[in-house]
């Protein structure tokens, strides 16, 4: 990927693509089809309902690795639609994702003991719980509570403070299953669980992308909002 471009809205979305691979998920989290012929990001952006701003900040944010908080908040950003993009996320993440990966997974250790194999499966179901927990806790509590900022409600026994001191590192745990496997796997090899390990590693650096998201673009944005609200 290119470092230290930054994209703006004459900028081909089919460039966008090319030189950055990953911003096909991006893409899928606002809404976006592909087909988009040789319209900018503005025309793709308009075209989809999408808030300009909102998506070439991500965009911005992660082509460039930011990893820490952002400061000045653009005030076109969008926090309802900085909102969709993460609820299309965490669908992503545990309707396909995580199942995807555990169906290929089954199928790469079936050679493997009983024991192991139970080991392995566990490991990983331990894992999906913390994600799905994590998420939910999001979905039910976070969202809401900023949606209702948004209609200039306050809430006097929460704050995004709190969700920021609980916010764990949900990929920690991803990392020791892919470091189980290939430190310690005790069956041989084979395309298949080469392909789960590709898949592990790509969801490993998504999952970073989405919770550095969360804490260094979202959480900043909503402390903005909450000081607006007072």
């Amino acid at each position: 990927m290119y470092k230290d471009r930054i994209y703006r809205e004459t900028d081909k979305m089919s460039d966008l693509i090319c030189d950055n691979y990953p911003m096909v998920l991006v893409l899928n989290r606002f809404g976006i089809d592909l087909g988009f012929g040789e319209q900018n990001i503005k025309e793709v952006c308009n075209q989809n309902g999408v808030n300009l701003c909102t998506f070439l900040t991500v965009v911005n944010f992660l082509t460039n690795n930011i990893s820490k908080p952002v400061t000045n908040i653009n005030k076109g950003l969008s926090v309802e639609n900085l909102i969709s993009y993460l609820h299309n996320a965490h669908t992503y993440f545990l309707e396909f994702r995580l199942p995807h990966i555990r169906r290929k997974l089954v199928d790469a250790i079936d050679r493997c003991s009983e024991d192991v194999t139970f080991v392995i499966i566990r490991f990983f179901d331990e894992y999906v719980t913390e994600v799905y927990k994590h998420m939910t806790y999001e979905e039910t509590t976070v969202f809401p509570y900023v949606r209702g900022l948004l209609k200039g409600e306050i809430d006097p026994k929460y704050n995004i403070s709190i969700f920021s001191k609980r916010h764990d590192q949900i990929e920690m745990k991803i990392i020791e299953l892919k470091n189980l496997l290939i430190k310690y796997y005790p069956g041989p090899s084979s395309h298949l669980l080469n392909s789960v390990l590709f898949d592990i590693f790509a969801t490993e650096q998504d999952l970073t992308s989405h919770s550095h998201i969360e804490d260094y673009l979202f959480i900043p944005a909503i402390k903005e909002l909450e000081k607006s609200c007072i």
